[in-house]
């Protein structure tokens, strides 16, 4: 583990790659907060483990701008302190085809890929000019980059996180804060649940490594990026077994 003793927010860390990466910091004896629509028995497990250094706020929807910004607020008055990162986690999938998705789901997949990040990062960022450092990471992934058949507006979405981080690192360098995305390849979690079995093993034999990432690989390279040991700015780490060389 690189980073330790951060105050450190998690989006969708209530399950999946979130839950890992909340359950690995807390081990580290970092601050992890993180938020959810929902009540969840892993974040109850995780609060009663680690007692005031998780903090889970319940309700919360990523879109409700106000609502964001006094989580972030609330997050660094209840660690007292810096708020040293903001990993951009929560997000859905998609399978299917732009003619066969429906606007509620484009707009789903909107509020919850690229409406939460920003306006998460727009509140953190306030916070760290303040401070004069932090590290924003977004978890991004290879769709942004490569096409894929059914996930347009899921690709469209990551694409937009990777755009983003680039102008972000060029706004904000200067003042001592990091913006990098991680963007893993198809990986077993939930949201690659979607895909169909005979696409998985299409993905694993084109990948040159001959296996999918997994929730550690990506977490490792996450702690990295965070952890305030590189002079890494402004990119796209890919964890993908080799997919996209």
């Amino acid at each position: 583990m690189h980073t330790r003793g951060q105050t450190i927010i998690v989006s969708g860390g209530s399950r999946g790659l979130g839950l890992h990466m909340v359950e690995r910091l807390l081990e580290a004896d970092n601050r992890v907060a993180t938020f959810a629509r929902s009540h969840t028995e892993a974040m109850d497990q995780l609060t009663h483990r680690y007692g005031e250094e998780a903090f889970f706020f319940e309700g919360l929807d990523a879109t409700d701008a106000d609502g964001v910004t006094r989580f972030v607020a609330n997050t660094q008055a209840r660690f007292g302190g810096t708020l040293d990162s903001v990993i951009n986690n929560a997000a859905i999938g998609q399978d299917q085809l732009l003619m066969h998705t429906d606007p509620d789901t484009i707009r789903q997949i909107v509020d919850i890929n690229v409406t939460g990040p920003t306006l998460l990062t727009r509140a953190a960022i306030k916070h760290m000019l303040l401070q004069g450092h932090g590290h924003i990471c977004n978890i991004s992934s290879i769709c942004g980059s490569r096409g894929y058949a059914g996930l347009s507006v899921y690709a469209g979405s990551k694409g937009y996180l990777d755009a983003m981080m680039r102008a972000l690192a060029r706004e904000v360098g200067e003042a001592g804060i990091f913006v990098n995305c991680v963007a893993p390849g198809f990986f077993e979690s939930e949201m690659s649940s979607v895909l169909r079995p005979e696409q998985l093993n299409t993905i694993k034999r084109r990948t040159p490594s001959g296996a999918l990432s997994n929730d550690e690989n990506i977490f490792k390279v996450v702690d990295l990026v965070i952890s305030g040991t590189t002079n890494m700015q402004g990119q796209v780490v890919f964890v993908d077994g080799g997919i996209t060389s």
